[in-house]
């Protein structure tokens, strides 16, 4: 993991040094006028002479941190991210953790209701289509969930508020924020309402395509599973369907999907969605990512490079663990060869 983490920084932060417009050129075309603080005035460093002298360049450089040799700043840079220290914002005037904190929120009501919903919905769903394989209702299930698979998050966003937001049908859903403007005035039951009702087309936009993915997969492991000796053996001894499929098949079925739970469940609290939170109008992470990389705010690019690559490093440690801890045929301990 620390290797990994250290590649991901060290690429990023390289790739940052050759990418043009950065925070003193931007810093420079605003002084000088060209473009006010636009990516296309990146050039303007280059014609310092013209409107700023080197000493006033000099300034700049050192109120970013660009005094310094690339090496010794990414070590710093380094040193300072194992305390989590990541400095602030060249854009917000802000720390970078007070920043994240801000838009954390968002993203995590977004992700976590997705999660939930895709979980609650995928594994009935996909041991449903398993038992009646080949059905009408398979067949019809597998169309829709893959029809929905098909269409792309914002589109479907962008169809729901044409339909359901006031676009040119139903004024129905509320379009932007997570909650009205006068939230704070309500009762709590109307706090929880309005809160439900402002999530519900962004959730759906984003739940929609992870739907197919967890169903045919724990459709597919659960096929897989039926056809195994030991359920033969199960059926031979005399042995009720049900108690076969939901004692002997379905703890093998979801092995599966239990090892990629605690990735997915850390991921929906830390991710965003940029095109779901611009559509929407929320400021999650996302689109504070997508932002931050426009306006060359590099303490946040890196900083939440730094925390999100941990999140997602420690979240795929967690699924390792979990293969061991729900089947005893995985070991650590013992390569097999």
């Amino acid at each position: 993991m620390i290797p990994t983490l250290f590649g991901i920084m060290l690429i990023t932060f390289t790739v940052t040094q050759f990418v043009p417009g950065g925070p003193v050129e931007r810093m420079v075309a605003q002084i000088e006028g060209q473009g006010g603080g636009e990516a296309g005035a990146a050039p303007s460093i280059y014609r310092g002479d013209v409107g700023l002298d080197s000493q006033r360049l000099d300034e700049l450089e050192r109120l970013y941190g660009f005094d310094e040799p690339p090496v010794r700043r990414f070590f710093t840079m380094m040193a300072n991210y194992v305390t989590f220290d990541f400095g602030e914002s060249y854009y917000y005037q802000r720390t970078v953790v007070d920043l994240v904190i801000s838009r954390m929120p968002v993203s995590m009501s977004l992700g976590l209701w997705t999660f939930l919903i895709v979980y609650s919905v995928c594994i009935p769903l996909g041991i449903a289509k398993a038992v009646r394989h080949g059905s009408r209702f398979d067949m019809i299930s597998s169309t829709v969930i893959l029809v929905g698979y098909a269409i792309p998050g914002f589109v479907l966003g962008i169809t729901l508020i044409v339909l359901f937001g006031g676009g040119s049908f139903w004024s129905v859903f509320p379009l932007r924020g997570l909650v009205s403007d006068n939230w704070s005035e309500l009762s709590l039951f109307a706090k929880i309402v309005d809160y439900g009702w402002h999530m519900v087309l962004p959730v759906a936009s984003s739940a929609v395509g992870s739907l197919a993915v967890m169903t045919m997969l724990t459709k597919n492991s659960f096929l897989e599973e039926v056809g195994k000796h030991y359920v033969v053996t199960a059926r031979a001894k005399g042995l009720s369907e049900n108690r076969v499929l939901f004692k002997h098949v379905l703890r093998n079925a979801v092995i599966p999907i239990i090892t990629g739970f605690p990735g997915y469940f850390i991921a929906a609290f830390f991710t965003g969605s940029l095109l779901i939170e611009t559509i929407f109008s929320l400021e999650g992470m996302g689109l504070l990512a997508y932002q931050s990389v426009l306006n060359r705010d590099y303490p946040v690019v890196l900083g939440t490079l730094y925390f999100f690559s941990i999140i997602g490093l420690v979240g795929r440690l967690l699924s390792d663990l979990s293969y061991v801890a729900v089947d005893p045929r995985i070991s650590f301990s013992r390569v097999d060869f």
